[in-house]
C-alpha cells in the first residue's frame, strides 16, 4: 500500500460520499487526514486518521466501512438514535469483544436502516461498543427474536 497526505479535492470528494451515506461530512473527515493507495490499481483503499486506521473504502461501490475510530466521532455527531443499533447490557461485554449481534440482543434500532447499511452498535446509555454491518432491516431486528442483526466487524475492546 502506498501512503500519502490527500489532498484538497480528495478530501472534498471524500466528505460528498460521507454526507450521501451517514448525513455528515465537513466534521467527520478531518483536513489531515490521509490515504493508503492500492500499488497495483492507485485506487484509494483506507483513509488514516492519527495513524490509526479510519475508514475503508469499498472497491465494488465507493461506500466507506466503518472503523472504530470513525464511530466514536459518528457517535458524537450524529443525532439519536439514527444509525445505531441499542443493545441490551447484558450483552454489551461480547458484543464490544467482537461478538456478532442477534435480534434478541437488540433494545432499540434506528427504523431507517436497511441491510448492507454501516451501523454503530450501542449500548443502553449510547455509548459506542463495535460498528458493523446491518443484516437486517432496523425495524425487523427489534420486531422478531430470532437471527442475525448485525455482522461486527469491530468492538471497541478488540
Amino acid at each position: 500500500m502506498l501512503r500519502r497526505r490527500l489532498t484538497e479535492s480528495e478530501i472534498e470528494e471524500l466528505r460528498y460520499i460521507a454526507g450521501l451515506q451517514f448525513g455528515v461530512g465537513g466534521e467527520f473527515i478531518p483536513d489531515d487526514a490521509e490515504g493508503e493507495f492500492s500499488r497495483s490499481t492507485l485506487k484509494l483503499r483506507r483513509i488514516i486518521v492519527d495513524s490509526k486506521p479510519y475508514l475503508a473504502v469499498r472497491a465494488s461501490d465507493y461506500r466507506f466501512n466503518l472503523y472504530v475510530t470513525s464511530g466514536l466521532v459518528l457517535n458524537k455527531i450524529l443525532p439519536h438514535p439514527k444509525m445505531r443499533v441499542y443493545v441490551l447490557s447484558k450483552y454489551a461485554e461480547f458484543i464490544a469483544k467482537g461478538g456478532n449481534v442477534f435480534c434478541k440482543h437488540v433494545l432499540m434500532a434506528d427504523p431507517d436502516i436497511r441491510p448492507e447499511d454501516e451501523v454503530l452498535v450501542v449500548d443502553e446509555k449510547g455509548e459506542l461498543l463495535a460498528v458493523g454491518r446491518a443484516v437486517k432491516p432496523g425495524w425487523e431486528m427489534v420486531f422478531y427474536k430470532w437471527g442475525e442483526a448485525v455482522r461486527i466487524r469491530q468492538g471497541v475492546s478488540e
